[in-house]
């Protein structure tokens, strides 16, 4: 059964997508089908609100989804989100349509990059943000110019996103591609992410997390993290990245914690990745902090172990191609680094390694000289 929003121009209709949702979210046909045609349509911000009678919902995009372009038209709305859905079981977002959040309003009063700016914004839409969802998928939609993070994946279990492409300029700011919190086995396959911040970061009270073939740049990379910021005990394990291409990123395989957290990361892989120019590629930083040398020297730290760096190449745009910054108080244990080989992006140069605190083994280990302690 399909479900058709009843929008035949290109403005806001806002009260048809809704109640096309729940036309599908009530129906007792076990997978319903809510189709968007391929026009373009301007959407205010909306939440599709489960739970939902049907087992599996398709939200099919073949049109094109356009965000205000305006930050007034989320007054006296949320303004941390734009498409929400809301604990939906079974759902399943497809393309081949285009989401695109029109941010550049937002970015000009961001208040990162215009702090002195009166009324600027430390907070900002997310496109698509999927909350307590359970065996629900993304796949085939073009995702691009979000006001922040384009993705977000916040208390849910069994996500699946892949054949996605997510753009944003390489200066928007906080314009991560997929961001994952509090949430279990998600798969992110076959993606390709340019953007101004990280192509996928990973939240506190996550595991069983696995990302593979993803070409990520420009942005910040693949991390984890931060973590730990409020002081709070973090819970991270069982993350693998695997098979990823880095290009011109500010980091590539990064862990970073806040010295005042507590808890752990454990068994994380990064695996079968190449770094093109990228300028810290391997780093884990547990004296993370806003603004550098800010914050001081604490006891307290997140327990970084069981993390493997296995069968990473490529080259690196600064000279410390590896920083394992641990904290002298809680150190870095069980780092295993393995059939690496890392060169420097500028001819003539070499590349080194910085260690402070971290515990582990090398093998294979090409260049950098490994500065791990036993």
């Amino acid at each position: 059964m399909s479900f058709y929003p009843l929008i035949n121009v290109i403005s806001l209709r806002l009260q048809a997508f809704l109640k096309a949702w729940n036309a599908a979210c009530t129906s007792e046909t076990e997978n319903p089908t809510l189709i968007v045609p391929p026009k373009r349509f301007l959407l205010n911000p909306i939440v599709f609100s489960g739970p939902c009678r049907a087992k599996s919902i398709n939200f099919l995009i073949f049109g094109r989804l356009l965000a205000p372009d305006s930050p007034g038209a989320w007054k006296e709305l949320d303004p941390s989100q734009w498409l929400a859905f809301n604990g939906v079981s079974g759902l399943n977002i497809a393309g081949p349509g285009r989401i695109n959040g029109r941010g550049k309003a937002w970015w000009d009063q961001s208040c990162r990059d215009h702090p002195r700016l009166v009324g600027c914004s430390t907070l900002a839409p997310t496109a698509v943000k999927l909350v307590s969802c359970k065996n629900s998928s993304i796949s085939e939609i073009h995702f691009l110019n979000s006001s922040q993070t384009h993705v977000l994946i916040r208390d849910c279990d069994g996500i699946n996103i892949e054949n996605v492409l997510i753009e944003a300029p390489e200066r928007s700011p906080n314009t991560d591609g997929i961001h994952i919190s509090a949430s279990h086995n998600v798969v992110i396959t076959n993606a390709i992410i340019g953007t101004g911040d990280d192509c996928v970061s990973i939240g506190d009270h996550t595991s069983n997390i696995v990302i593979s073939y993803v070409k990520c740049g420009p942005g910040h990379g693949i991390s984890i993290g931060s973590l730990g910021r409020s002081g709070n005990f973090v819970q991270v394990e069982n993350i693998h990245v695997s098979k990823v291409y880095l290009q011109g990123t500010t980091n590539g395989a990064r862990i970073k914690t806040w010295q005042v957290g507590r808890g752990y990361v454990r068994r994380v892989t990064f695996e079968h990745i190449f770094f093109g120019s990228v300028k810290n590629p391997i780093i884990i930083d547990q004296n993370y902090c806003n603004k550098s040398g800010a914050c001081k020297e604490m006891e307290t730290g997140v327990h970084i172990t069981d993390v493997s760096f296995n069968q990473l190449y490529g080259t690196s745009s600064s000279r410390v191609a590896m920083n394992l910054n641990c904290s002298r108080s809680v150190a870095c244990t069980s780092i295993y680094l393995k059939s690496i080989y890392l060169r420097s992006a500028l001819a003539g140069q070499n590349v080194t390694s910085n260690c402070t605190n971290a515990h582990g083994v090398a093998s294979g280990v090409i260049q950098p000289d490994p500065c791990l302690q036993i």
